[in-house]
């Protein structure tokens, strides 16, 4: 009786590659990955949440594309702080502030544990499709493939050119609504699925070699 063998994990991701702050879909497509600010509407006035929603209306319709808007909650690792807050204790010369930092530590540890603190974040992933690649190659070229891959590489030019516009007019039109953004580089679109594929990882994710 044949042995029944269990499909590898990356069977089931879409991405390809990730490279030159893109991210390559297995069926061709590309995406640039947008880190935004949020604007909180209940602190807004009636008229103020009617304009946000007027601007965000006018913004959707000026694009020729469609885009993904994510938000991810993810538990907030309080260690780098509580590090540094230690840090601070063991510099400090007053005794009186050092108890005071050390009762303060004590409390944001068991705060931490006894309540989940979430942070959020916002990303705008901007999509483009790209021109079919052939099956199994990659947009980063070999030495072994050069021919191929240099047709691949210019596809992979053109198609990124095409795509950082996308991203600019999308990181623009949010700029006049007030919402600020920044552009995701490799590692971080890296650090961002691995959080995602991995949710209770605290911690950045591992670096291969």
């Amino acid at each position: 009786m044949a042995q029944k063998t269990t499909p590898a994990t990356q069977t089931f991701v879409p991405i390809k590659e990730i490279t030159d702050d893109v991210v390559v879909l297995q069926n061709g497509q590309l995406c640039g990955i947008l880190l935004t600010t949020s604007v909180n509407l209940a602190l807004k006035s009636g008229d103020e949440q009617n304009a946000v929603i007027r601007q965000f209306q006018g913004f959707l319709n000026s694009l020729d594309f469609s885009i993904q808007i994510y938000a991810q909650s993810r538990r907030y690792d309080v260690r780098p702080y509580l590090s540094y807050l230690r840090t601070l204790e063991s510099t400090q010369h007053n005794d009186l502030m050092r108890v005071q930092l050390r009762e303060y530590t004590e409390f944001i540890k068991t705060f931490a544990d006894d309540v989940a603190i979430m942070k959020k974040n916002f990303f705008v992933i901007v999509p483009y499709h790209a021109a079919p690649i052939s099956q199994g190659k990659s947009f980063i070229p070999t030495t072994f493939q050069k021919n191929t891959d240099t047709e691949v590489q210019q596809s992979f030019n053109k198609s990124k050119e095409q795509l950082n516009q996308r991203v600019t007019a999308v990181a623009s039109g949010l700029q006049s609504m007030g919402i600020k953004s920044a552009r995701l580089g490799s590692a971080e679109i890296i650090e961002l699925f691995y959080h995602i594929y991995n949710p209770s990882e605290k911690g950045n994710a591992p670096r291969s070699e």
